[in-house]
């Protein structure tokens, strides 16, 4: 078999097989990885790669070695699951960064985060003065938590006593110039209510790409010219 043939063939064939080992290991392997299963993911692609191109390697090997980088985190999902203690040795745990509106400077140097990181993760919260934190932690994923002062959070019904509905999704009803019936009948509406409603915002079914129903009955839709101006919702 030509070099460039045999390339092909086990290119193809361990995309397929590290497709199904992230299907068999799961979205986690996407999202949020611990310290071993970072290291096993970049074996598994390491392993891939080094088969693929080493034609003088045999691909039966590369396979096994696949199998057992899959086996291995698979099994420590399984025992973290049965141990807390174990699943913090692998995964790790939270570290306060924040609290009362105090930096902990000895845990940002455990971690190796500088100041100007911190300030970064804030930012990608919302937040740009660390006084305005009661609590931040440092999640085993990366991942900063915040939780800000009272004073410093948003206003909710909920705080002024209020209560209100509860929010349900957005039912679409056209999608690409096409009505949907199922998602009418679900919200208890017809198509003759949807043409009026269509009527009174100057559009045809035709020239809807999206519209959507809301929780309070509201159509709104987004056109396939964007030039076309649709009147404000009143």
């Amino acid at each position: 078999m030509p070099d460039w043939l045999d390339v092909t063939f086990r290119a193809v064939l361990f995309t397929a097989v590290l497709f199904l080992i992230t299907k068999v290991l799961g979205k986690k392997q996407l999202a949020q990885l611990s310290f071993f299963e970072y290291v096993a993911g970049i074996t598994i692609g390491s392993i891939g790669g080094e088969v693929i191109m080493g034609l003088e390697r045999n691909v039966v090997h590369g396979v096994v070695g696949l199998a057992v980088f899959t086996v291995i985190p698979f099994l420590t999902g399984y025992i973290s699951l049965k141990s807390r203690k174990f699943r913090r040795f692998v995964e790790g745990k939270g570290v306060i960064f924040i609290k009362e509106g105090k930096i902990l400077e000895e845990n940002l140097k455990k971690e190796r985060y500088t100041i100007d990181e911190l300030s970064e993760l804030l930012r990608q919260k919302n937040v740009f003065q660390a006084a305005d934190v009661e609590f931040a932690v440092l999640e085993a994923s990366g991942d900063l938590s915040v939780l800000l002062k009272k004073e410093n959070q948003p206003l909710t019904p909920a705080m002024l006593g209020l209560s209100v509905r509860p929010e349900k999704e957005p039912q679409t009803v056209i999608m690409d110039g096409r009505i949907l019936d199922d998602p009418l009948a679900a919200l208890r509406l017809n198509r003759g209510w949807l043409h009026e409603e269509l009527q009174k915002q100057g559009v045809t079914v035709d020239n809807v790409f999206l519209g959507q129903v809301d929780s309070t009955g509201q159509l709104t839709v987004d056109l396939f010219d964007d030039r076309l101006q649709v009147p404000p919702i009143t």
